[in-house]
């Protein structure tokens, strides 16, 4: 792996992108160029709780609408790749390797689909033997594809999950969005589980005995894309499912696109009416509103520099690269 670029602050969080699989000095910048992240969560410094966020897809085939590392699919990252991206960050920030905070968490969700390539799995198992397991967190987001080995990723997935991550140490979260079939469709276009099917696998997931924690449902909230929270409640147990609100994050495809977030992150008034619905039905809802300077990095879910960089126009508060110094954006 090779560092060629960095965009960010060490305060809130960086982007590092990377070239990989060097063959005789040279690296294919269009197929195997990825992404990866670390973030804060201030007030909380990094010896509290440190997230890195890691790529696990050259590309991603499935080309959600609002996502900009979708498309341009070339393969997947093996699990000595993924790993090598959370390395280099903790050789970074512990030189000793040896990584010196309260809540070391690890994202399978910059890059890709991470339920299409079996080696998350085994980067996963191999996490506790190379880092603190009393302070590894693992964190897995999915659209739950249900082509046949997403189906065998996902059987894998709990037994990982019990060997090596209890006590409420995995996150689980789906992306839902929308709650009507075919806005879901058209917002995230591939074969995938019916919320009946990933109502199931939650209850299966999630084990109380363990400690486990809920499973997480995401919505980014879009205008003219239905939620009824009376269809999720008949569908999804409280005790089993908790609710994740976030903005729609200002994307080069979301533009393109037209889609306009319902949540203002500059007005968290705009969240009331259904954070209400939802807690009024008995879930525990988290409105996830980070630092809007996060979007001007590109660090936030379905920002991709790459992408960005390469975009005629930007869309509003996003990705404004230009305005950090040298040393903040810079040739490694």
């Amino acid at each position: 792996m090779m560092v060629i670029a960095e965009y960010g602050r060490d305060d809130l969080a960086k982007v590092y992108v990377a070239r990989m699989r060097d063959e005789n000095g040279q690296y294919d910048a269009r197929r195997h160029t990825i992404e990866f992240v670390e973030s804060l969560q201030p007030p909380h410094p990094r010896q509290e709780k440190w997230v890195v966020i890691v790529s696990s897809l050259f590309g991603c085939p499935v080309s959600c609408m609002f996502c900009d590392a979708g498309g341009a699919y070339a393969g997947r990252l093996t699990a000595d790749e993924m790993l090598e991206q959370v390395e280099y960050l903790a050789r970074k920030r512990f030189p000793d390797g040896k990584v010196a905070t309260g809540k070391f968490k690890v994202q399978f969700a910059r890059m890709g689909e991470p339920s299409l390539n079996p080696a998350v799995l085994d980067a996963m198992e191999r996490l506790p033997r190379i880092y603190d397991s009393g302070i590894l967190h693992v964190s897995l987001s999915t659209v739950a594809p249900s082509l046949a080995g997403a189906r065998r990723f996902f059987e894998r997935l709990i037994e990982v999950k019990n060997r090596h991550y209890t006590g409420g140490r995995f996150q689980l979260q789906f992306s839902v969005h929308t709650t009507g079939t075919e806005e879901r469709d058209r917002l995230m276009p591939v074969k995938k589980w019916s919320l009946d099917e990933i109502a199931q696998y939650g209850r299966r997931f999630a084990s109380p005995e363990n400690g486990d924690r809920k499973v997480t449902l995401n919505f980014a909230p879009v205008s003219g894309y239905p939620i009824d929270t009376k269809m999720l409640r008949k569908t999804f147990d409280p005790e089993i499912f908790l609710i994740k609100l976030t903005p729609l994050n200002p994307t080069v495809s979301a533009r393109e696109s037209a889609l306009k977030s319902s949540i203002d992150p500059g007005d968290s008034r705009t969240s009331d009416e259904i954070v209400r619905s939802f807690e009024k039905d008995g879930y525990e809802v988290i409105l996830s509103i980070g630092e809007l300077e996060e979007n001007r990095i590109g660090s936030n879910c379905g920002q991709f520099v790459q992408k960005a960089l390469g975009a005629r126009v930007m869309p509003k508060d996003s990705y404004e690269l230009g305005h950090y110094k040298a040393d903040d954006r810079r040739i490694i």
